[in-house]
């Protein structure tokens, strides 16, 4: 998104140059640059208008300071309610829920979220302690499964299978219900 952002706008900041002060007129094109990224980033609609309202509202008639050029401001201004809707510090994952704890990972093709979760059960085993079980309910890309499964392997967590003939649905009922089964042998392996 950040990359789609940046090239969008770039071409309109080089109009901003040598403008003292941001005015409506001269940001609406950087504005609709942002719309459309966040747009294409997959933003929900109602997110993109109060973002690209509150971007508005902050830069015009905002004075440029002699070391910025007015494209900087507004990229400052862009970059601090990006921030502010995203969250400004990072938080952690509460995984204080019973047994066992879902993540769930959506995103657009090629997003990243398979590397994603192999880090994620990455950082779960070994930073804590986490019994980490991973399954791809994605049945439209067959590659999706596969590489899943070789990450999962690379990183120590339970792999568990799906298919494509499989309804989504169905494949996360039933690695839902395995995890629950995992846990409960596990417990009452440990009892005395």
């Amino acid at each position: 998104m950040f990359e789609s952002l940046t090239q969008r706008l770039s071409g309109t900041l080089q109009r901003l140059r040598g403008r003292g002060r941001l005015t409506e007129e001269n940001i609406r094109d950087s504005l609709r640059e942002v719309r459309v990224a966040l747009l294409e980033a997959d933003v929900a609609l109602p997110v993109v208008v109060a973002l690209v309202e509150r971007i508005k509202a902050r830069a015009i008639g905002q004075d440029v300071m002699h070391s910025l050029t007015p494209g900087q401001a507004l990229i400052k201004v862009v970059h601090d309610e990006l921030a502010a809707v995203m969250g400004s510090a990072a938080t952690d994952l509460n995984l204080n829920v019973p047994a066992p704890a879902v993540i769930l990972m959506a995103g657009l093709q090629g997003a990243g979220k398979t590397t994603t979760v192999a880090k994620l059960a990455k950082h779960l085993k070994e930073k804590r302690k986490k019994k980490v079980m991973v399954v791809s309910a994605d049945v439209y890309r067959p590659a999706a499964i596969a590489q899943l499964q070789t990450l999962a392997g690379q990183v120590g967590a339970v792999f568990f299978p799906s298919d494509l003939s499989q309804k989504p649905v169905d494949i996360v009922r039933a690695a839902i219900a395995a995890g629950r089964y995992i846990r409960s042998r596990r417990c009452s392996s440990s009892t005395p």
